[in-house]
């Protein structure tokens, strides 16, 4: 927020080439803030600003900057201000950034870089994508069993200025096998000539290395901490995952969730910086893929022409039977797949929620069916229509056609989270548009089906 409203009095000052008073101010503000003057500036005005940062600062700054946005800056950079930037870098925001760039552009920035943030981004990298191991910074505090508290303060003293969080410290045997961690608060109130293997610590908490990352953002939600230990299969220490962390991949994996359950592909910019034609096809797919779902529709429709054409009343009633259908699946897909996503619900639940929402939908759907026979009654005892002698059982075929169009919506709703889920897929995938559609097919059989079954040769004849 204070970025945007110093945005114009930085824009005046680089137009001025106000270069010392726009050191002034620059030096003043917070990385994120600088970021995001950066983000609404003009291309050209981007690069007067990290020019006045010091290396390191330009570096903590370009890691605040939203991704696309530093794939274009690293593209209009000389070799040398590429290379101070992207070196400057922790090692686990450096990989996000190699991992959204062209094969090209990431070979140029690997050989730009030192031989120590060589080795840990490759560290990194050799891990898959979406796993701790591929997101974590491997600068840590590391300390010896055997130190005494004054030891490890004067080492602390010693670690690099860049280490992500000082907050907890990582106590590890010869090894390198992590043994437990510390909390920076302790160390300090303890005794100069403790040992550390004598400071009381929490319960070990470590993630392993291949853990996917909604596992770690439960993980942190669990146990509350500030910073989680990365390790191997043998337990050696490899790095860590901080809160800040954290909270970026909770709103990665919310984002993809909420574009997907909206039947929305996800992608990796944000809507503005998103090029139209990525635009239609992140939206295009979806929808074709609906439109062909909803052909079913017309296909079922062709089947009951005849009966269509002997009772126009009935048709009347089609978009308020199936929406309402469409309606109670998107509802209960909603439930299910946020209190999937909460550990909320066990994939091996799915019966006791099927009794449940089956219940529900009945309760729900002769709730709206008699709603449906009110309006059937009413219109026809108003005189807005006439439905001859006809009007109690065509309200009951309305009645009778929502308690099971919304019953089956309700099913078809929260069976479909598990059922993807069985599969490995994400249960987001579940979308709303694609329950309704679903829904809408099975909500027309189902309504005419009870119309011939309460009406018989009465109506459609």
């Amino acid at each position: 927020m204070l970025g945007h409203l110093l945005q114009v009095e930085v824009e005046e000052l680089i137009a001025q080439k106000d270069w010392a008073e726009l050191r002034r101010v620059l030096e003043g503000l917070a990385d994120p803030d600088v970021a995001e003057i950066l983000t609404d500036l003009p291309a050209d005005d981007e690069g007067p600003i990290f020019r006045l940062l010091s290396r390191d600062r330009a570096g903590a700054v370009f890691s605040y900057l939203p991704v696309e946005q530093q794939a274009e800056l690293i593209a209009s950079l000389s070799s040398d201000q590429m290379r101070d930037i992207v070196n400057a870098m922790t090692p686990d925001d450096r990989v996000q950034l190699l991992d959204d760039l062209p094969a090209e552009v990431t070979r140029r920035i690997l050989e730009s870089l030192n031989p120590q943030a060589l080795a840990a981004t490759r560290t990194l990298l050799g891990y898959p994508e979406g796993t701790a191991g591929h997101r974590m910074t491997p600068e840590y505090v590391g300390l010896s069993p055997d130190m005494t508290v004054a030891e490890a303060l004067e080492a602390i003293r010693r670690t690099d200025r860049r280490i992500e969080t000082l907050n907890v410290l990582y106590v590890v045997d010869a090894a390198g096998r992590l043994l437990f961690d510390v909390r920076l608060g302790t160390l300090v109130k303890a005794l100069p000539g403790t040992a550390v293997r004598h400071l009381e610590h929490p319960q070990l908490v470590a993630i392993p290395a291949r853990t996917e990352l909604p596992e770690v953002v439960r993980l942190f939600k669990r146990y509350d901490r500030s910073a989680l230990a990365v390790v191997d299969e043998h337990g050696h220490m490899l790095g860590i995952i901080t809160a800040d962390d954290a909270l970026d991949i909770a709103q990665e994996e919310e984002t993809e969730s909420q574009l997907r359950f909206g039947g929305v592909a996800a992608v990796d910019t944000t809507y503005a910086r998103t090029p139209f034609w990525l635009l239609l096809r992140q939206r295009g797919v979806w929808l074709s893929v609906l439109f062909a779902g909803e052909m079913l529709t017309a296909t079922a429709m062709s089947y009951f022409e005849h009966d269509l054409a002997s009772a126009v009343m009935l048709a009347m009633f089609i978009p308020l039977v199936i929406s309402s259908g469409g309606n109670t699946g998107s509802q209960a897909a909603t439930l299910i797949v946020r209190a999937l996503a909460l550990d909320e619900l066990e994939p091996g639940s799915w019966r006791r929620v099927l009794v449940r929402e089956v219940a529900t939908g009945a309760v729900l759907g002769a709730m709206l069916g008699a709603l449906g026979f009110v309006r059937v009654i009413l219109w026809h005892r108003l005189g807005w229509y006439d439905f001859g002698d006809h009007a109690v059982a065509v309200g009951f075929v309305v009645w009778a056609s929502l308690v099971g169009v919304v019953t089956a919506g309700t099913i078809a709703g929260s069976m479909l989270p598990f059922v993807l889920r069985s599969f490995r897929l994400d249960p987001a995938t579940s979308s709303a548009p694609a329950v309704a559609t679903l829904v809408d097919v099975a909500g027309l059989v189902i309504y005419f089906l009870v119309a011939k079954a309460l009406l018989g040769g009465t109506l459609l004849s």
